[in-house]
């Protein structure tokens, strides 16, 4: 059986920046076990294949890193909605249009666009509200990216688990320097998890004040991914949480965030948060992609 794919870098307009991501527009047919295998031959932080909806909506996707399928994830929405439009999925885009994709965490809708420089928008709003989940020691979060427990800033938050969608442990930095030196500790992330943390994700954050509002980094070796170019939903959820540490009990809120820098594939990622009667209702992340490559899988 021979399956197309194509390959898009997302959250960049610049070909060879972003996160990259394989696209399968029409994966009917495949297991589960030649999913995982597909996603482990690209060996990107995540691999798309696009089935027949089961619920009436647009498309179903599913999302597998080179560890396995995960539920829901920023860029691998963002890449997809790209690739389908750029084939002309969802006709010529004359005017902006929404499409729903059915997920293991639920529908992610995803809003499209074309830009007047004929560039391609997508932004998703997240399937699941926030939830905030247990502490982790800032001693064990600074092991795990081979910092000093100096390193990270607790005065608006200790380490925790913010979700909205697909967990991650959120930590933030005291400023830039320590965000560049940051490097996955293996060891540290297994021991970890075996002494009973159950999200192995590590997102960390610095407020940058300059041309971004934050600056990023996202390490999960357990999954395959040492660090990630581009993680929407781990910035979704950090939307989220910014949002809600807020003291505005009503807000419009917006982050430019750049992830991605220190690998040399810098991304631009837009999120916003909407804020009301003090609870954080809806959060959105957007971006541009730009297509790579397209050819033939065989399976």
């Amino acid at each position: 059986m021979r399956l197309r794919y194509f390959t898009c870098d997302v959250f960049t307009g610049t070909r060879f920046g972003g996160n990259q991501l394989a696209v399968l527009p029409e994966a009917e047919g495949l297991s589960d076990e030649q999913m995982g295998q597909i996603a482990r031959e690209f060996d990107y932080s995540e691999t798309t294949f696009v089935l027949p909806p089961r619920a009436g909506r647009d498309r179903r996707v599913r999302i597998f890193t080179p560890g396995g399928e995960v539920p829901f994830a920023g860029h691998p929405n963002i890449g997809t909605a790209f690739v389908l439009a750029t084939m002309g999925a969802f006709g010529p885009l004359e005017e902006p249009c929404e499409v729903v994709f059915e997920e293991a965490a639920g529908l992610v809708r995803v809003a499209i666009h074309r830009r007047p420089e004929g560039g391609i928008w997508c932004e998703l709003t997240v399937p699941q509200a926030l939830t905030l989940g247990a502490a982790v020691p800032a001693a064990s979060a600074a092991a795990a990216a081979s910092l000093a427990e100096a390193d990270i800033l607790t005065t608006a938050h200790a380490p925790l688990v913010a979700s909205v969608g697909l967990p991650f442990v959120m930590a933030e930095l005291t400023g830039r320097e320590a965000l560049a030196r940051a490097r996955p500790d293996l060891a540290v992330f297994e021991a970890l998890v075996a002494e009973g943390m159950e999200e192995p994700m590590l997102h960390l954050y610095v407020r940058s004040g300059d041309e971004f509002d934050v600056r990023a980094r996202m390490f999960s070796p357990l999954d395959g991914i040492p660090e990630d170019a581009a993680t929407g939903s781990a910035n979704c959820a950090l939307a989220g949480l910014l949002a809600h540490l807020d003291e505005a009990a009503d807000a419009d809120l917006s982050w430019r965030i750049a992830q991605g820098v220190e690998m040399g594939r810098p991304s631009v990622l837009e999120a916003r948060a909407e804020k009301r009667a003090g609870a954080v209702e809806r959060v959105r992340i957007g971006g541009e992609s730009v297509l790579v490559c397209e050819g033939l899988v065989e399976v």
